[in-house]
């Protein structure tokens, strides 16, 4: 297993690093205390060298 970033993707449709080489939990969690913040933004957790690949909230395994 590789580290973890968390992106955003702001009301306009821009994409931005939130922070990266994090352990896949910790990303998790930082995501879901921003996502707890009410913000209009959108957060999610990649797989770092993943090219924006939003990783699914319920826990489910994409497919490669």
């Amino acid at each position: 297993m590789g580290t973890h970033r968390v992106m955003r993707q702001d009301d306009n449709g821009n994409r931005f690093l939130v922070a990266k080489d994090l352990d896949r939990a910790e990303a998790r969690r930082l995501a879901a205390e921003f996502e707890a913040r009410g913000h209009k933004q959108l957060y999610w957790v990649e797989e770092d060298g993943e090219a924006a690949r939003p990783e699914p909230e319920d826990g489910t395994v994409r497919n490669a």
